[in-house]
């Protein structure tokens, strides 16, 4: 869809509206003006002596669709103040305009961005209760009940959790890249072993160095590790052998007498024995991921998993032996050859297992996947919707609360990946990560560390290289970069209170080791 925009260049608050109303559509910036009876956005900001308003004016088949917000310009207050009023009020008259043009208002309304329940955690670490924040979510942002229901049961949580950190602690990611095949759906790092074997023992060797160098940065910085989450890909792609030395690495490295919680994704149950459930036991984590994504068989093979949903009930039954205190599965809403049926089908049969979480996704149509490439037809967001709601129901139903909660782009429906859990078994990891609420320290190719300065909100991202051949070939680089943490925390250390701005200018946006 044609976009304008006037008096402002808002163009990101612009296109989340555009993703959720019309996820149909992408974003086109004309250099000419519009032409009369063309469908296209018009999005203006105009600010005066008393209030700043936004005007959309939607033309979308020959009809004229326009609305407007407004904030007051006493209230703008500075730089970072003035962008989340003049984003919110830009997006609300976007979303008012469309919602009337398509003649639905989406479950999130006009909430866009990825962690929802920050507004809410805001209110109630200011003294509101959930009331207030219930009636912010359904007046000015027309959020569904049940949305702003996950929203404030997340904010909840995550202020549970945050009660509980402290400013030593942080959270440790290791990546391992590789995966037995790659998933239709994946555009994540990962590489199909059956392409990348050789690479894995050099990775290794590599991340190993990075594990140890880390190891030195958190203990001169004088850091705790709170969470430990070996991610991917699938780390049990890895043999026995090569988890357990793995493992042992990390605790040679890292102080973990603190950590309450680790976790190691054993996601597909094709990669599974007991031999390497053992080594991770041993290895001190206590919590795995077994990630069927759909239990019918039909399914798996249309996203090219090579396993059967009898094959998830042996990895569980094999992991339940084990001994591990916590396992999670993960669920898919919306991947091609599934239906309302099938879909509530999976939920009941993962609840049969009883698992301490269970995370239900929505399907993510990202660039690099095969079934974006492929074109390949999914449910539509109306099925994938009811899929929601059932799995929502029935997990409530059978004692599970909602502990965190994100949304992505390009979601079918624009709905949410959300974490279930039953009493007192929140994933701690999930929380601290995606409500920030301290850094997470990531290794590996594809890590993503966030440094976290929860006084200033500060958050300064230190990327490595995506792909294992690069990663192991910057290795140096990658090692120097560490320093960063060392140097985030000198910082925090030396600013006084109200010195914030100091922090900023020493560390802002996100930092490549590419």
């Amino acid at each position: 869809m044609k976009l304008y925009l006037k008096g402002h260049s808002y163009k990101y608050a612009v296109e989340q509206m555009l993703l959720a109303l019309f996820p149909e559509e992408r974003p086109e910036y004309p250099e000419t003006p519009p032409v009369s009876g063309e469908d296209a956005v018009l999005c203006s900001l105009h600010q005066g002596p008393v209030w700043v308003t936004a005007v959309t004016k939607l033309l979308r088949g020959g009809v004229v669709y326009q609305r407007s917000a407004r904030t007051k310009t006493a209230q703008l207050g500075g730089k970072l103040t003035a962008d989340r009023a003049l984003t919110k009020i830009i997006k609300l008259s976007f979303f008012k305009a469309a919602s009337e043009c398509v003649g639905k208002t989406p479950p999130w309304g006009a909430l866009t961005g990825i962690r929802p329940a920050k507004i809410v955690t805001r209110i109630l670490e200011e003294g509101g209760g959930p009331k207030r924040a219930d009636a912010l979510l359904r007046d000015t942002y027309f959020v569904s009940p049940e949305r702003r229901r996950l929203c404030i049961d997340a904010a909840k949580a995550g202020l549970a959790v945050k009660r509980t950190l402290k400013p030593d602690e942080i959270s440790l990611y290791v990546g391992i890249p590789f995966c037995p095949t790659r998933c239709a759906y994946c555009s994540f790092v990962s590489n199909s072993v059956e392409k990348s074997l050789k690479l894995i023992e050099p990775y290794l060797d590599a991340l190993f160095r990075e594990i140890d160098y880390a190891g030195t940065i958190v203990r001169r910085a004088g850091l705790s590790i709170k969470t430990v989450y070996m991610g991917g890909g699938t780390p049990t792609t890895l043999s026995a052998p090569q988890l357990a030395g793995l493992m042992a690495r990390i605790e040679a490295a890292f102080d973990l007498s603190r950590c309450a919680e680790y976790t190691v994704e054993a996601g597909r149950p094709d990669t599974i024995t007991v031999g390497k459930l053992e080594a991770i036991r041993s290895g001190g984590a206590e919590r795995v991921s077994i990630n069927p994504q759909t239990m019918r068989d039909n399914v798996l093979e249309a996203i090219g998993r090579r396993h059967s949903a009898p094959e998830v009930r042996t990895a569980m039954d094999l992991a339940r032996r084990v001994g591990f205190a916590a396992l999670n599965m993960d669920l898919i809403a919306g991947l091609p050859e599934d239906d309302f049926q099938g879909f509530a089908y999976s939920v009941n049969e993962v609840l049969k297992f009883r698992p301490e979480n269970i995370t239900v996704h929505t399907l993510a149509l990202k660039n690099g996947s095969r079934l974006k490439m492929e074109g390949r037809q999914i449910p539509a967001a109306q099925e994938v919707g009811r899929m929601l709601d059932y799995a929502g129901r029935r997990l409530r139903e059978e004692g599970y609360s909602p502990y965190y909660l994100y949304r992505q782009k390009f979601m079918a429906g624009s709905f949410e990946n959300v974490g279930w859990c039953l009493p007192g078994r929140e994933g701690l990891y999930n929380i601290c990560m995606m409500e920030e609420l301290h850094s997470v320290l990531s290794l590996g190719a594809g890590g993503m560390t966030k440094l976290v300065n929860p006084e200033s909100g500060l958050i300064h991202r230190v990327c490595n290289p995506k792909y294992p051949f690069e990663y192991i070939s910057r290795l140096e680089k990658i090692l120097k970069g560490k320093e960063e943490l060392a140097a985030f925390y000198d910082e925090i250390a030396s600013c006084p209170d109200g010195a914030a701005e100091k922090e900023n200018q020493r560390f802002q946006g996100t930092r490549s080791m590419r």
